[in-house]
């Protein structure tokens, strides 16, 4: 039985400018079929290497696969689809086979769109895709595919079938990935040079709240051993080279004992590895007095999702911080050696160009070390959805990139938005670049900020960056040139039945009751970072015990 997992060939111009991420999800299911007995399994990255349809035809050829399945975040999916339709094209036989968190809410309108995709994986990849695998080896595919569960298929009769979800998998532990299936010189990391990583070492959020979507996905807030967490980050330096990691969890500090206990067993084992993070302001003021330790385990980047300057929008997005904590927070990581990133939400319909600027003007006040502005993406599968539907305008899902403005503000229009957050970047990074970046003391912050000014830069150049090379956008004075090219002919979204997966198989660990973060990225290594939430002991204890 072989597969060929396939990375589809979407890039918005957004976190991918500071270089090549590696693809974990590969990593962790190939490494899941292997613990299964399946090791027959290939890898093409045609996003990194920018396969062609022409050139993808060829690898299938050559490999002869009996299985072609990806994956697809919401903004990717035409491209996923277009994928598996060249797959199923060149290689009829094969089973195609579609994962990843737009097709696991989305699955009845992505297999009306594409039939020729035989089956979708829903939520939690790994053990689905085993017990697929399986059955297509066994030859039951055809007779016993009902029997999967966690997954969503066409009958023949061409009606979609929606299987009982697969229950998530306690022991997290036992989920070993195969990094070796990647090339590793293709993965750099722009400021540092170096190979990068994003491993998981928790999944899910024990958070429910209604604009973010991850904890649906997972169902179930899961934690894995900080020793054996730290045994793979080890196998990530010592056989792969890799020199720097984002833990791509939610929240990465919820679990405050391991995540002490992870950088302890950092510090003993002297990898000589930086990381970094996307959390909370709450879990920095939180941990005040760690930060030196953290800094000592090799953390070396905090994103936090600040999200917004004026306290008004901070209550709407249910921050529950203050417009002073998040200076607060961005002083102290600074004190400590600790590269600090603001990230913002904009494009709202109560965006004005004044509303931009004091997101300009506050985080030159906090005084960052880097910003970030993403544009407001609603999600189809958010409950947050309804609230938000009836202003949805755009239903192209390719433009769900977090750098195209998909909501349309009352004052201003979209070229606007647009303009406005480029003078932002701008103006922030021509004075870190010009009045910060070359005089900072500590050498390796000073190494590091440089090092993220040329990724920046040469993304500019290469007019990659927000995708401004498609969007026609030069500088202020060509506004009216601006082309979003949005796809008109898609549909109006039908959002999905949110009841249906909440009654999936309950999860096997305690419920924490909880609200608030910000409408953060849910695609990619980033954390929505809102909230000042924390987990008693006793309810640590029971994610612990459970």
């Amino acid at each position: 039985m072989r597969i060929l997992f396939v990375h589809p060939n979407y890039s918005a111009g957004a976190a991918d400018i500071a270089g090549n991420w590696s693809p974990a999800w590969v990593a962790y299911v190939a490494g899941y079929l292997k613990s299964g007995g399946y090791e027959d399994y290939h890898f093409l990255d045609a996003m990194v290497d920018k396969l062609d349809d022409d050139q993808l035809r060829a690898a299938i050829r050559e490999i002869e696969p009996d299985i072609i399945a990806t994956t697809a975040m919401t903004p990717m999916i035409y491209a996923a689809q277009h994928l598996l339709k060249v797959a199923k094209e060149e290689r009829p036989q094969a089973i195609t086979v579609l994962g990843g968190i737009h097709a696991t809410f989305m699955f009845q309108q992505v297999l009306e769109e594409a039939p020729w995709i035989d089956a979708i994986v829903r939520g939690e990849g790994e053990a689905v895709t085993l017990n697929l695998v399986r059955c297509i080896d066994q030859g039951k595919w055809l007779t016993e595919r009902d029997q999967v569960k966690g997954i969503a298929f066409l009958d023949g009769d061409g009606q979609v079938v929606a299987t009982p979800a697969e229950p998530s998998i306690k022991d997290v532990d036992s989920i070993w990935p195969d990094w070796g299936i990647l090339d590793w010189k293709k993965y750099i990391y722009i400021p540092l040079g170096v190979p990068v990583a994003t491993p998981n070492m928790a999944r899910g959020c024990p958070f429910t709240c209604s604009f973010c979507s991850q904890w649906k996905f997972w169902r179930d807030y899961r934690v894995r051993d900080p020793k054996r967490m730290v045994d793979e980050i080890e196998e990530l330096v010592k056989v792969h080279g890799v020199g720097f990691f984002i833990l791509a969890d939610e929240e990465p500090q919820i679990n405050k004992n391991k995540f002490v206990a992870f950088c302890q067993e950092l510090i003993d084992r002297d990898l000589g590895i930086h990381w970094g993070i996307n959390t909370r302001v709450t879990d920095v003021m939180r941990d005040e007095e760690l930060l030196p330790f953290y800094r000592k385990a090799g953390l070396v980047h905090v994103s936090l999702g600040t999200e917004a300057a004026a306290q008004l929008n901070l209550d709407r997005f249910v921050k529950e911080t203050t417009v002073a904590q998040n200076k607060r927070a961005i002083q102290l990581l600074q004190e400590n050696g600790i590269v600090t990133e603001a990230q913002f939400i904009v494009g709202l319909e109560n965006e004005t160009r004044e509303t931009l600027e004091e997101t300009y003007q506050m985080v030159m006040d906090w005084g960052a070390d880097m910003a970030n502005w993403s544009m407001y993406t609603p999600w189809p599968f958010a409950d947050m959805f309804a609230e938000m539907s009836d202003r949805v305008e755009v239903f192209d899902y390719s433009k769900y990139n977090f750098v195209s403005p998909i909501m349309k503000p009352d004052n201003i229009d979209r070229a606007e938005l647009l303009d406005g957050v480029m003078s932002n970047y701008r103006r922030f990074y021509m004075k870190r670049m010009l009045f910060q970046y070359p005089w900072v003391k500590d050498p390796f912050r000073r190494k590091y900020l440089i090092g993220c000014i040329k990724a920046f830069l040469k993304s500019a150049m290469e007019r990659r960056f927000y995708q401004l090379g498609k969007q026609n956008y030069w500088g202020p004075m060509f506004k009216k040139l601006i082309k979003f090219d949005y796809d008109k002919s898609k549909a109006k979204i039908v959002e999905p039945d949110h009841n249906a997966w909440k009654k999936a198989p309950p999860a096997k660990r305690p419920a924490v009751a909880a609200t608030g973060a910000a409408p953060q990225a849910c695609a990619g290594p980033k954390a929505c970072g809102g909230g000042d939430q924390q987990m008693t002991e006793e309810q640590i204890k029971q994610y612990e015990n459970a």
